[in-house]
């Protein structure tokens, strides 16, 4: 049940994180994830974080990248977890059963700490779980969420920590979030040393954003802030476009300088990135949504449904209908490095197995938990 503060734990005891695999779930999101609490065990000499990975059925998963891990439990088994991580990756509207999101709710009932990696909030989502909660998860699934979930406060940052929720948007976003748990946990000096072993420049917080608009030009000098203020108020109005001249008022210039600096910086019209814009969002909820064509040309601001297939096909080169059925063609998926059942190719050692192992590692107990 959500409460006013972030959920507390006992520093004196192991917190224990369960890692619920999804189906092409993304292997580097994971391994951000797990990754700073193993370096924060052994920089500690400590056992303060366990993890587990779970499988609906405790068969093997196989990640996006083909790799396989075999999980430590199946949903069916009691085991008692603090934290539990839904690692979501790609497809993500068709790797959850309702076996998992049963389970889910389950978990949250027992007063569990819920969150989710890359895509995994959408499943959080899909279960209720998210409703009233900040939210953090991949910007390629960020749209369809907010279509389907409107009760689901998503944001555009890297993580959130919202009460007893957690959300990662992917990539390393999931090792600032974890760092930033582990302050809360532990203090700064054991999160600030476990970035240090992990060449971060930093550790990232939740106002970071992940996807800047135009971050691009501003990282090769060509900082053009008036012209990141048009955009981002392009992309805040998908559905109902503003009109150019009324964009120009908005920041302060004139309507010709916007086309100069869109010319300019982009080497096209104001008029035509406004409309792949709204192009690129629909063609993101044709492939992760159950929404019709009709209600995704009126999310995406367009007057009509065949102007909007038009509109696609001129510019995409396939109709939304076929695009729709191309992107829910069913596939088999099939491992290309199993064989004939042999066991798995990667082996993801237990806390304690890991805490051993660098036992002789230089910075072992280098740090001390106070």
């Amino acid at each position: 049940m959500a409460n006013d503060s972030t959920l507390a734990f006992d520093i004196k005891s192991t917190t224990k994180v369960g890692f619920l695999l999804l189906d092409h779930f993304t292997m580097i999101a994971l391994a951000s994830s797990i990754e700073p609490l193993r370096m924060a065990n052994q920089l500690s000499a400590e056992e303060l974080y366990s993890w587990n990975l779970i499988s609906e059925d405790g068969e093997s998963v196989i990640a996006s990248d083909g790799l396989s891990l075999t999980p430590d439990f199946s949903i069916q088994d009691n085991a008692d977890f603090d934290i539990i991580i839904v690692a979501g990756g790609v497809d993500i509207t068709r790797t959850f059963s309702p076996k998992k999101i049963s389970w889910l709710t389950k978990q949250s009932r027992k007063g569990v700490q819920l969150g989710g990696i890359c895509t995994g909030a959408y499943v959080l989502a899909h279960a209720g779980l998210l409703n009233g909660y900040q939210c953090s998860v991949h910007w390629e699934c960020l749209t369809a969420l907010q279509e389907t979930f409107p009760k689901v406060n998503c944001n555009n940052r890297l993580f959130s920590i919202d009460k007893d929720r957690m959300t990662a948007s992917g990539g390393s976003a999931p090792m600032d979030m974890f760092l930033n748990m582990m302050t809360k946990q532990h203090g700064p000096r054991l999160s600030n040393a476990v970035s240090d072993m992990f060449i971060c420049d930093r550790i990232r917080s939740e106002s970071d954003q992940q996807r800047m608009p135009m971050r691009q030009f501003n990282s090769v000098g060509m900082c053009a802030p008036k012209l990141v203020d048009v955009i981002e108020l392009m992309e805040n109005n998908l559905e109902e476009p503003i009109e150019l001249d009324e964009l120009a008022n908005f920041v302060d210039i004139s309507r010709r300088q916007i086309e100069r600096m869109f010319l300019r910086h982009l080497d096209c019209s104001p008029s035509r990135y406004y409309l792949r814009l709204r192009l690129e969002r629909a063609r993101k909820l044709l492939k992760q949504s159950n929404m019709s064509i009709v209600e995704i040309s009126m999310a995406c601001g367009f007057i009509s449904t065949p102007h909007f297939s038009r509109c696609y096909r001129k510019h995409i080169g396939v109709s939304p209908r076929d695009e729709r059925k191309a992107a829910w063609k069913a596939e088999d998926v099939v491992n290309p490095l199993a064989v004939d059942g042999s066991a798995p190719i990667v082996y993801m050692p237990h806390s304690q197995d890991a805490l051993s192992q660098s036992y002789s590692e230089p910075s072992y107990g280098s740090v001390s938990v106070v």
